[in-house]
């Protein structure tokens, strides 16, 4: 007997993942679709995906049926790139920013990333989890199975680890699968403004080799920016991160073509994050590579400034991911789904490229890829379910959320009519 058989779905997107690896250039047109699909699921992982009067022949039986008459089923969402654990909200700050204000004052000011710094530090542990909570609980109501997530409001031994931990402690509830990032590396916190270099010595020596004692981190983060880390700073702390064994990503030429994307690929990181002023050596080298872009078209959004350069990325090869970028600052939203809208409608991606770079992308930037991203047997059995006829209507129906059901690993987490806690 079958633990669950989705049936009659309008179509069944599965991004199949024939190649065992990203989509790049063309390849992200391919999206596998079934009509009239189905998915067979069992002990968390999909068994059968097919035509659904040959799935419903074939399994008699199931714990628990879905008919998805008139709906689209693709693979969960995976957010490459959350600042999830956060407390509190900064909408003082948006407000300044519509008069004009650039944020690269108010974080010299001591508002930006610093204001939530303050935040996280006078939050007790059980206040950061209750918060975090809350923000994982919107990702995974937009559609999001699983979602990398970074520290960096802490920006001390002490609270770099309680982010950390609290990120641990709400992954094992298993709603919503989480890749840790440490970002100890987002600013230079006020105690060190003077002495950016004893900051630096502290993230290398004492913090970053914690934070691989406790396997609290799978990547290491540094935002390489006007007004953050430079180059050689950049530099030095991820090829420390590197000797302890963190996969690297990188905060790249989002404000300043500083030449991080370049540097990513100096330093093997697995992804430039942001690019919206990378220049035309970085997507070359990326490309060259294989170093992941993961777009953020909702900060660009949020932050009225340029889109990255999505289609010059695309068409050099790089394999291209999406994320959230879900913040308290540049970038409170938690929709996937207006993520993938802005990165048609505002960045310029093709419908499919932006379901292939929310799901078998993404999941392949953060070395996952293997089991999450797409519908295909032997894989986790991450699913959404959308209220629309096929999934072009995710882009021509904007304003709304679609989403229907989410599952994850078997399980129904979130219907649309039900309360989720």
């Amino acid at each position: 007997m079958l633990d669950l058989l989705i049936y009659n779905a309008s179509q069944v997107v599965t991004v199949r993942d024939d190649a065992k690896g990203p989509k790049v250039a063309s390849e992200m047109l391919d999206l596998g679709v079934i009509e009239g699909g189905a998915i067979a699921i069992e002990g968390g992982k999909i068994v059968d995906v097919g035509k659904s009067d040959e799935l419903l022949e074939r399994y008699k039986d199931a714990y628990k049926r879905i008919d998805a008459s008139g709906c689209t089923v693709l693979p969960g969402f995976v957010d490459a790139h959350t600042h999830l654990p956060f407390v509190g909200t900064r909408e003082d700050e948006f407000l300044l920013r519509l008069k004009g204000v650039e944020y690269i004052e108010i974080l010299k000011a001591g508002g930006g990333i610093l204001n939530t710094v303050k935040k996280v530090r006078e939050a007790t542990k059980d206040e950061l989890f209750k918060s975090t909570k809350i923000n994982a609980l919107k990702l995974l109501s937009s559609g999001v199975t699983t979602a990398e997530a970074k520290s960096g409001y802490g920006l001390n031994l002490e609270d770099e680890i309680k982010q950390l931990e609290v990120l641990r402690e709400l992954a094992l509830e298993g709603s919503l699968e989480i890749v840790p990032t440490f970002l100890g590396a987002h600013v230079i916190p006020p105690e060190y403004r003077s002495n950016r270099r004893a900051y630096i010595d502290l993230l290398k020596e004492v913090i970053l080799p914690e934070v691989a004692k406790g396997k609290l981190a799978k990547f290491c983060d540094v935002f390489c920016d006007e007004g953050a880390f430079s180059l050689e700073e950049s530099r030095e702390i991820l090829l420390r991160a590197k000797e302890l064994g963190f996969g690297l990503r990188i905060h790249a030429d989002e404000i300043a073509p500083l030449g991080g994307a370049i540097l990513a690929c100096q330093v093997g990181a697995k992804s430039a994050e942001h690019l919206i002023r990378v220049s035309d050596e970085g997507i070359r080298m990326m490309a060259e590579k294989k170093v992941f872009a993961v777009l953020l078209p909702g900060t660009s959004f949020s932050l009225r400034k340029p889109y990255a350069p999505a289609r010059k990325i695309i068409s050099a090869g790089v394999p291209v991911a999406l994320g959230t970028d879900f913040n308290p600052g540049s970038c409170y939203c938690s929709s996937m789904e207006m993520v993938l809208q802005l990165a048609v409608l505002g960045m310029g991606m093709l419908p499919e490229e932006a379901i292939v770079a929310s799901t078998l992308n993404s999941a392949y930037s953060l070395d996952i890829g293997d089991r999450v991203g797409s519908i295909d047997v032997g894989k986790q059995a991450d699913i959404v379910i959308m209220s629309v006829p096929k999934y072009s209507f995710l882009f021509y129906e904007i304003g709304r959320s679609h989403v229907r059901s989410v599952i994850k690993r078997g399980r129904v987490v979130y219907e649309f009519d039900k309360p989720i806690c």
